[in-house]
């Protein structure tokens, strides 16, 4: 192979993490697939934390800020929450690692942070505010990624099928005079949606909320 790069060794790493979970990503395994000494990946990575570093960087590059943006509050705003739910989204991984490193060490990351803050205060919010906005706006983002829009790998499509009946039929059998929504709207609830439905639609309710607060300046 050509001259190792960190952004070859990142990209490894994260194709590891993501079929088999953080535990797996170490510098010997990389070093093997990536067919070189475990000395040569010390040369970008001293060690597993830095490594991790590494991968966050790398992960939140992909949405990253871009100068002489001059679009509303509102949009960029939106495209930062919307920007992360789809890397969390994308790499199953991403979630340990951004919990697992100290963010303020990730370049990226802080330039996301500095990003969010500073829209939070062109829309009229305290000092205070802006920093439980850009908290709150994490945290929902991780949330929204986080949870399973449809059945994980692992069942085919008659077992799926099912459950879904299953689940249905016993919250369609509840008293509809004691639980009348959740009879109602048995069926969507059980049968799951699209990611990208339920992330958009998770983005416009958690975005809209500070719209909505602003709007009361």
């Amino acid at each position: 192979m050509g001259k190792l790069t960190a952004r070859a060794i990142v990209e490894r790493a994260l194709e590891i993490g993501d079929a088999e979970g953080l535990d797996a990503v170490t510098i010997r395994r990389l070093a093997a697939d990536l067919g070189v000494t475990p000395m040569a990946l010390y040369w970008h990575f001293k060690n597993k934390d830095q490594l991790l570093i590494g991968m966050a960087d790398h992960l939140i590059l992909g949405f990253g800020v871009k100068g002489g943006d001059d679009r509303p509050w509102r949009d960029r705003l939106r495209e930062l929450v919307e920007g992360l739910v789809r890397v969390l989204r994308t790499h199953p991984c991403a979630k340990n690692v951004l919990e697992q490193v100290d963010q303020g060490a990730v370049p990226s990351f802080l330039a996301v942070w500095n990003e969010a803050l500073g829209l939070a205060r062109t829309a009229g919010f305290t000092v205070e505010e802006c920093c439980l906005i850009s908290k709150y706006l994490l945290q929902s983002a991780i949330s929204i990624a986080d949870a399973p829009v449809h059945f994980r790998p692992g069942h085919t499509s008659e077992e799926i099928a099912e459950i879904v009946r299953v689940k249905r039929l016993g919250l369609q059998s509840l008293p509809a005079e004691k639980y009348p929504n959740l009879v109602e709207m048995a069926g969507p609830m059980v049968a799951g949606m699209t990611a990208d439905f339920y992330d958009s639609f998770g983005v416009d309710l958690v975005v809209s909320g500070v719209e909505a607060l602003a709007a009361r300046r």
